[in-house]
């Protein structure tokens, strides 16, 4: 169960929409890049509308009894009537420390690591409120991402080899996890990326003309060996006995027959496959010679993209390669590096336009932070009131007016 392990984590505190962004959604047939966790949809501009009512200052929320027996939380930020808590602030650094060791793995100093994982946690608290505005904006928006948590908490369960979604709660409240925290977790990751896909990266655009003036510029950074682009779709027989064999190479000869058919490889890649990759679609990497088994080597240097083996049996399992690109040794064509240059460029706009957006978004709520705590994007400090989860704050929550996510501007007077 070490992937769901590592599911658990990642949606234990899913990435918090801060900058830079790590990825964006690509633009059409794009280049492959390395797998790695699922990458931002492809955001763009459009500033909440400043004309909408500006409600008052929230009204205070009140401290627990101690003597009530309810667990007081400490809380350290209030955005708008949304809080967060320390513990909130404390597992968030935890992660932070966790991605850096495992990005840094092998590959900086002890020196670098500890430098790196403090950075990550001094943006912290502002990543958290970040995402709580951004959390808020698409309730205000009126999207619903229900189905898309259903479908995702599906690719976990399948990933994991689960039979039932009780099963999958099961296992993740196994590892200590809370099964509601887990699904609304994935719920508001997903309803950040609609927010910041709507209102911020729609409005980024790369015309032709500025691709083609970078390529020229650049042309030595396209200088490559002969490599290939690869996607796969395993279907594993670690464990299976002999008589289990043939209904799994149906499988991958089904598999194979659907892209054949004109289906999209990397769907096809997300339902069907079982090996670490399908959650990006199949993507293995790109290759030089020599960096394969010369068994496959000798077969997909001699395709060209989009071409597909038949299903080759290996030590796992059942597979089927798709190239999906082929670049020829030397200087590369603009048509080959198009998509490579469009991402640059477009992430290039992305970091600026995305802080405007999030500091417009800020400018029209109510943003307090408790004293000794650190936000580096600004925002009132002031002593936050410690309130325990009650069914009076939850209540309040709930009833939380569409526009009150364009409250008081931060730092204003207090409404009288």
């Amino acid at each position: 169960m070490r992937k769901l392990a590592l599911v658990v984590a990642l949606c234990a505190a899913l990435p918090l929409v801060g900058l830079p962004l790590a990825a964006q959604e690509k633009p059409q047939d794009p280049q492959p890049k390395p797998a790695g966790p699922p990458v931002l949809e492809k955001p763009g501009m459009a500033a909440p509308d400043p004309k909408m009512e500006k409600p008052a200052k929230p009204a205070p929320l009140k401290a627990a009894n101690p003597e009530s027996g309810k667990t007081v939380e400490e809380i350290i930020a209030r955005v708008n009537n949304e809080i967060i808590t320390l513990t909130e602030y404390q597992k968030a650094r935890e992660t932070a420390q966790e991605d850096a060791k495992a990005e840094c793995q092998g590959r900086c100093t002890p020196e670098q690591l500890q430098t790196d994982i403090a950075d990550r946690q001094k943006n912290t608290l502002r990543e958290l409120i970040d995402q709580s505005l951004l959390v808020q904006r698409g309730k205000d928006m009126g999207i619903s991402v229900k189905a898309e948590v259903i479908k995702q908490l599906d690719q976990i369960r399948t990933q994991n080899n689960l039979d039932s979604i009780d099963a999958l709660e099961k296992a993740v409240t196994a590892q200590g996890a809370n099964w509601e925290d887990f699904q609304n977790n994935i719920e508001n990751h997903l309803l950040t990326q609609r927010v910041i896909s709507s209102e911020v990266g729609s409005h980024i655009t790369v015309p032709d003309e500025e691709i083609a003036k970078y390529y020229e510029a650049h042309k030595a950074e396209y200088i490559r060996p002969e490599q290939v682009a690869l996607r796969e779709i395993e279907v594993s027989t670690q464990g299976k006995k002999p008589e289990e064999l043939p209904d799994l190479k149906k499988k991958a000869e089904t598999a194979l027959k659907r892209v054949q058919d004109g289906e999209d490889f990397g769907e096809i890649a997300k339902r069907l496959s079982d090996g670490s990759t399908k959650s990006q679609g199949g993507f293995l990497g790109v290759y030089k010679r020599g960096e394969l088994s010369k068994e496959l080597e000798d077969v997909v240097f001699k395709m060209k993209r989009n071409d597909l083996t038949e299903v080759m049996e290996t030590k796992q399992g059942y597979l089927v390669l798709q190239v999906l690109e082929h670049y020829d040794e030397g200087e590369q064509p603009l048509s080959k590096v198009k998509n490579d240059i469009m991402d640059k460029l477009y992430g290039a706009r992305m970091e600026p336009a995305m802080r405007e957006y999030l500091k417009t978004l800020r400018e029209q709520s109510y943003v307090i932070i408790k004293p000794g705590y650190q936000d580096i994007a600004g925002g009132s400090s002031s002593e936050i009131q410690e309130v325990s989860a009650t069914p009076e704050v939850t209540k309040q929550k709930k009833n939380r007016k569409k526009f009150l996510l364009f409250g008081k501007r931060s730092g204003a007077p207090s409404a009288t």
